[in-house]
């Protein structure tokens, strides 16, 4: 009888991309919400190389810092439509109304 094996066994069937590869791309999955589902890829703070603005709080996601990458799934839209989150703005978007962009002279309130 031979012994136990205690890793499990790699099935070549799904090969996995390298890990360099999964680090600068992300890991990504569908998700579902009230307006659809959508592609969800989390960028990991090592792979963020560009400033983006995000569109749940109007403000810059440095270099650096860990975010979300989201686009809608159906075919609806295509690659210009891939949106850049704070991870916080992206899970509480289903609470928070439309951000409202202001100048710096305008009004804050009426």
């Amino acid at each position: 009888m031979s012994p136990r094996r205690n890793r499990p066994r790699r099935s070549s069937a799904s090969p996995q991309p390298p890990a360099e590869e999964r680090v600068r791309k992300g890991v990504e999955g569908v998700q579902q919400y009230r307006d659809g589902e959508w592609m969800v890829r989390s960028i990991f703070g090592g792979a963020a190389a560009k400033t983006y603005r995000c569109p749940g709080c109007v403000q810059e996601i440095r270099p650096g810092v860990a975010h979300v990458v989201a686009w809608p799934v159906d075919g609806r839209g295509d690659e210009t439509d891939r949106r850049h989150w704070h991870t916080g703005c992206w899970r509480a978007r289903d609470r928070r109304g439309p951000a409202v962009e202001r100048s710096r002279s305008a009004p804050r309130y009426g």
